[in-house]
């Protein structure tokens, strides 16, 4: 891997664990408020195929050994328009954003940001981040099969949240 590569793997690896930091202290947050979390069973899939992802791509850019991959600056330009959206859907759920379902009964139901205009944007930013990180790395196989399994994964999860968030009318 080249020096570019290692630095923006680290870059995105690091944005994850911190991201998982602010989501603990939202569970916190909430729970200690009367937050419910619905949807256990399967979170632990989705921490799995996120951990494999970047796994997939480091073995995949390895085995390649290709020293020579340059950088697609249009790639790393969506890349940055995607992190900026995150941010966006992370800053406008403020505490009530997190990687669990949790919800506060009796709140209302966030409607600003990007949630303003689409339900799950954050899973959709997460879908095309799954597609354009490894094509970033020229990792091809990565970049098809796992936006596949993060669909499979939102066939159970939407389902579970939407059932959640209903909770918050009543």
């Amino acid at each position: 891997m080249t020096t570019w590569m290692w630095l923006l793997l680290l870059f995105i690896i690091g944005q994850r664990l911190l991201e998982l930091k602010i989501a603990k202290r939202n569970e916190k947050w909430m729970k200690e408020r009367g937050g419910i979390e619905t949807g256990k069973e399967h979170y632990k899939w989705f921490l799995i195929v996120h951990s494999l992802f970047f796994i997939s791509i480091f073995l995949e850019v390895s085995l390649q050994n290709r020293m020579d991959h340059s950088l697609n600056y249009f790639l790393l330009s969506l890349f940055i328009v995607l992190q900026t959206l995150r941010i966006w859907c992370i800053v406008s759920l403020g505490r009530f954003w997190n990687t669990k379902i949790i919800v506060l009964p009796r709140v209302a139901l966030i409607k600003k940001g990007p949630y303003k205009y689409v339900d799950h944007p954050n899973y959709i930013i997460v879908g095309m981040e799954l597609f354009v990180i490894p094509l970033l790395f020229g990792a091809y196989v990565t970049t098809f099969v796992f936006p596949i399994l993060h669909l499979i994964l939102l066939k159970i999860r939407i389902p579970k949240e939407t059932e959640a968030l209903s909770m918050l009318s009543k």
